[in-house]
């Protein structure tokens, strides 16, 4: 589904070039769950962008089912976000003053789709994460843990082929972080998505099957997860 070779994004600061990605390549089969890991600075946040089609590499290639990105205009990547890739972030992003089926609903109004139809798909991806009786509530009424399954309702609702989450749990305490991985686990096993998640926690990696490790823009090592932490299991302290 995903293949990078040599990319690489490079930043000028002033008369300093930074790069943020040097040299990554990897391949990402359809159906894996992986982590992307590596502490601040190390061009995972960077690297998240471009597999997001938020951003382009400066060099490389990057392929997404047979289609070169890396020379995308703003047009057509935005086109390929909204189409395959469904996006959760650390900090929610969810509309203030705006109920969850509100917020949930916003991909498909982007995507045109009728009213009734919309209401009906919000309302399954909120069932789905388990705030089927908190549709109507905005966010200030919600725990943490309930906002961010909000979110994770607004990335699945165009059903994409891709759930790309950023620190998915990074503002949670540790019995919610569970839960957020617990939903992660289940809409991968579920729904056959591809799941990349970019963080800094080896505790949430190691929910995953695959980790790639990043240092100074360059994968460090890339390897199986021989046994995953199962959703639900306590967090033992590192």
């Amino acid at each position: 589904m995903i293949h990078v070779e040599e990319l690489t994004k490079v930043y000028q600061m002033g008369e300093t070039e930074v790069r943020a990605l040097d040299g990554a390549s990897f391949t990402i089969e359809k159906g894996e769950m992986l982590a992307i890991m590596g502490p601040s600075g190390s061009g995972k946040s960077t690297l998240m962008s471009i597999i997001g089609c938020l951003d382009v590499p400066s060099s490389g290639r990057y392929t997404l089912d047979d289609v070169s990105v890396e020379n995308m205009d703003e047009t057509r990547l935005a086109d390929v976000r909204g189409r395959k890739i469904g996006f959760v972030f650390q900090q929610f992003n969810l509309l203030a003053r705006t109920s969850a089926l509100e917020n949930v609903k916003l991909p498909l109004t982007y995507a045109g789709y009728s009213g009734k139809e919309r209401d009906d798909r919000a309302m399954k991806a909120l069932e789905r994460v388990g705030l089927g009786d908190r549709t109507h509530h905005a966010p200030n009424e919600l725990s943490g843990g309930q906002q961010q399954r909000v979110a994770i309702a607004r990335a699945i609702v165009n059903q994409p082929a891709i759930l790309l989450a950023d620190e998915p749990t990074g503002a949670l305490d540790s019995k919610t972080g569970v839960e957020i991985m617990d939903l992660f686990q289940s809409l991968h096993r579920e729904n056959g998505q591809t799941v990349i998640l970019v963080t800094h926690d080896a505790h949430v990696a190691r929910h995953t099957e695959r980790i790639i490790r990043l240092s100074d823009g360059k994968i460090i090592s890339d390897e199986v997860n021989p046994n995953p932490i199962k959703a639900g299991a306590p967090r033992l302290e590192e």
